[in-house]
Parts: C-alpha cells; structure tokens; sequence
C-alpha cells in the first residue's frame, strides 16, 4: 500500500528526483521547498506541494507522513564559507525544527548527511559552516533518535551528479564543466587538481534513498560510487584547454567512502561518470569563437591603488591565459605613464589627470566600454567596490545587456549618508551577482537591497567567474592580511 512521504527540498536536484520515483511507486508526497536552491521547474506532477522554510515546517504541515526525507538543507561547501548567517539559518535552524515535528509525529527519518564529514579523515569537519553544521546534525538526529527511540538512517551523498544540476553560485563541478564546454571556454580547475571526488549518479542516490527509507536503520549509510576520479582526470574527460587556478579554503583532498551498509541492503551504483560525460559531449559540441576577456570598471588602478586593485593584479598574475580589459581614470597627471603590471591586461584610462576624473568616470567610462563591448565578446563585467566604477558599469549593463559582478572589498555599507545609501542601493539591485568579504559586509548589502537576492545567473560566463571570484577572494584575503 502506498505511504504518505514527506520531502524537503522536494524541488531541488536531488529531491526533484526523489518525488519522481516515490509518485511512481504509488506513494503521497508531500513535498516542501522555501526554492533557496529549488526551482517550481523541478515541480512533479502528482506531489503536493508547500512553500516555505523548515523552520515553519509545523504550521506547513498537519498530515502525520510515515516517513520524511529530509533533503532541504544549504548545500556548497566553500561558497559556505561567505555565507554563515544563512548555513545556520537553514541547516541548523531549519533542522531543529525538522527534527521537533519527527518526534511529535513519531514517524521515521532519512536524513541526507554530507560526506565532508568525512573529507581528508575528518579534518575539514570544521573548515566550512556546510561542513561543520552537516555533521553536527548528523549526531543530533543520531542523539535525538536514540533518546525519544525513533526510527531513523543517516545517507552520505557522494558527489552527486546528472539531468538538473544546478548552475550558476551554486553548481556542481560537473555542471560547471558542463557549461564550460558548451561555451569553449577553458576548463577551470582549483590547484593542485589532485583532489579526489567519488562522482555518484542522482538516479544511484536516488535507488538508495529509497532502499535505505524502506529498510535502513541507523548511521554511515554511504551513498558513492567507489570509483573514484582526481578533478584533473574529469576535466581531461571533457578535453580542451584546461585553465589552472590557485588552491581554496575549504577544498578537502579526499573524502573516504565506506558503501557496505548500503550495499547489504542490496544498493549497488549503476552509471558511470565516463558513460555520461561521453553521452553529454556527443549532444553538445564545444563552443567556438568565445573570448576568455573580461571588462574591469574600477575607479583607480596602478599606480594609485588599494588592496581590491593590488588583488586584481594578483588574479590577473594567476589567471594568464585570460585577458582583462580595465577601464578606470587618470586621476593623477603620470599616471597614464606608468606601465601595466601584468601582461595580459590592458589598461584603457578617462579623465584629465586629477580627482575629478572620479566624477568623470561613469559617462566617459560608459563611452569607453560600449566601444569595447562592441568589439568583444566578453564572459562578463566585473566592478572593483560599488563606486564609480561601478556606475558605469551598470550605464553599460544598461544599454548593453552584458552581465555585471560587483565584490566590494573592504567597502563600508553601514551608517553611510542617505544620500549615498540610496546611489548605493541603486548600483548593488541593478547587478547580476553582488560579493563581500565578510558575512557582516553581505549582510549590510542585503539590508541596502532590501532583501532582495545578492546573486542571480550572469548566463553563459557564469561558471567562469564563480571560479574567478573565487581567486579574487582569497587574493583579497592575502592582501589585507598585509596591511
């Protein structure tokens, strides 16, 4: 007979899957999302479901489920690591809360732990919020199961790939590389390459979760294919131009797979990462005729410079085989005689040499990036600070349509002028993807925008410059470290 099936995340890439599986074996689903990372696309025919966060999972849901899957957690590890209010907020609140309406309901749980818990023997349990609030509710759900004696199993994913991944801010290694492809840019792989991944199809994740809700009982439910790949080697199954980029914070080595429990309730991973990557390359020739260039805005550069235009340097210095277009002022009389720094940037310079040329920028900036924008094809936009820099390159993303990054650096958000907070609010909103370097900072930008989303998709060059971003930031961090 069918049971009554409770999925958080129902609308996300692992819990999409699930729905579909479950509705297909004759269950009702019941399925909550708050599409933090879920989208109404991923909506199954057939499963009911409720809109809104774990935490309100009591007012959400009345009907007693006889089992839940709880899927809907925060779940990228280094991008984590900019994000804590909001890992709690979702992982550790939002669990709690789960975990409260498991026991009033007295039903069983399967709980999607994370095998970060396990990565480099456990020492980068700590190194991320994901990573330390995954295994944290893994022992409360463990504590909890075993106090009010309800039943429950713990899976670990395992690097979960396959039909709607996720993009963009938030995507997976093999999504990226997906997108990479497709657009003929090269393939951006974090140093050394030599980090081992235990790559596991969703519809594997999926056969287990399944086999796991209907007979797994207790801890270390190990969901991965034992067949493990360094990053280097799946880049090298795509092919193409392989771009190395420098080592991360949080980027575990390797993360030990322990299936056995899985596998003695029968589960065995069918699909190979190989098979699908081969099947993917088949449908989607590489892309041709994109340029790996990028159009800087900052106010100043070299010679008059800060940390947040020392630590583009340091990018560019990284990244050669990209080239940036920067677009900034004269600002002082020589510095138009000062020689760029790096090679693979060209410096294109507006103004009369004084402070004014600050002023200046955002329509003489404008004029000198539609004229470049014309010429290139860029991956996209990227402004130093919110600034005036920034303000002419939300005119060009005006007129142009090209996406825009801004990272504020160690810009100050709070207690500034009305005046300013409101130019401010205008340059942060109209940007594709907005990055701070502290929580405090990201949480000052939200308060501006009112809420509102710091970051969306910047369409084809996505990929490209979460990993980009990502060398900025650790730069940045190198830099002010100095000061």
């Amino acid at each position: 007979m069918g049971k009554t099936i409770l999925v958080t995340g129902a609308a996300g890439f692992v819990g999409s899957r699930l729905c579909e599986r479950l509705i297909q074996n004759g269950h009702r689903v019941i399925g909550l999302d708050n599409y933090f990372a879920g989208s109404p696309a991923n909506h199954v025919d057939g499963v009911e479901y409720r809109e809104g966060h774990t935490k309100d999972i009591a007012s959400l849901v009345s009907e007693t489920p006889d089992l839940i899957y709880h899927l809907g957690e925060y779940a990228r590890v280094e991008q984590s690591v900019l994000e804590p209010d909001v890992v709690h907020d979702l992982n550790t609140v939002g669990t709690k809360a789960v975990l409260e309406f498991w026991r009033g309901k007295g039903c069983k749980l399967v709980y999607s732990g994370s095998s970060t818990k396990f990565g480099d023997g456990g020492a980068t349990r700590e190194t991320s919020p994901y990573a330390r609030t995954k295994a944290e509710n893994s022992e409360l759900v463990k504590q909890y199961g075993e106090r009010y004696g309800l039943p429950y199993a713990i899976t670990y994913f395992y690097n979960v790939y396959g039909p709607g991944e996720r993009s963009g801010v938030y995507g997976t290694l093999i999504e990226n590389f997906k997108q990479m492809h497709r657009q003929g840019t090269p393939l951006a792989v974090t140093a050394p390459g030599t980090q081992l991944r235990n790559f596991t199809h969703v519809d594997d994740i999926v056969d287990g979760l399944l086999l796991i809700g209907e007979k797994g009982s207790g801890d270390e439910y190990g969901l991965g294919n034992e067949r493990s790949f360094s990053v280097l080697e799946v880049a090298q199954l795509f092919g193409g131009e392989i771009l190395m980029l420098p080592p991360r914070a949080a980027n575990r080595m390797q993360s030990a797979l322990d299936a056995s429990k899985s596998r003695a309730l029968g589960w065995e991973p069918k699909r190979r990462l190989e098979d699908y990557v081969r099947s993917f390359l088949s449908a989607n020739p590489r892309g041709t005729g994109r340029e790996t260039r990028v159009l800087v805005f900052s106010t100043t550069f070299h010679p008059v410079s800060g940390p947040a235009e020392d630590a583009l340097c340091d990018v560019m210095r990284a990244l050669p085989n990209i080239h940036f277009d920067i677009v900034t002022t004269r600002y002082a009389r020589d510095a138009h005689a000062a020689p760029c720094p790096v090679s693979n940037a060209t410096i294109h310079r507006v103004g009369v040499g004084r402070a004014i040329d600050k002023y200046l920028l955002p329509l003489l900036g404008l004029g000198v990036g539609r004229r470049l924008h014309a010429q290139h094809q860029y991956l996209f936009a990227w402004a130093l600070m919110a600034s005036y820099g920034a303000l002419a390159a939300i005119l060009l993303k005006r007129v142009s349509h090209v996406p825009l990054l801004i990272t504020l650096a160690d810009q100050k958000l709070a207690d500034v002028a009305a005046f300013k907070r409101v130019l401010l609010r205008w340059i942060l909103s109209d940007a594709d993807q907005v990055y701070g370097i502290s929580a405090a900072q990201e949480k000052d930008a939200s308060h501006l925008m009112r809420g509102a989303s710091l970051r969306s998709s910047i369409g084809d060059g996505d990929a490209f410059a979460n990993q980009v971003r990502f060398v900025y930031e650790s730069a940045l961090a190198e830099r002010t470290k100095q000061i």
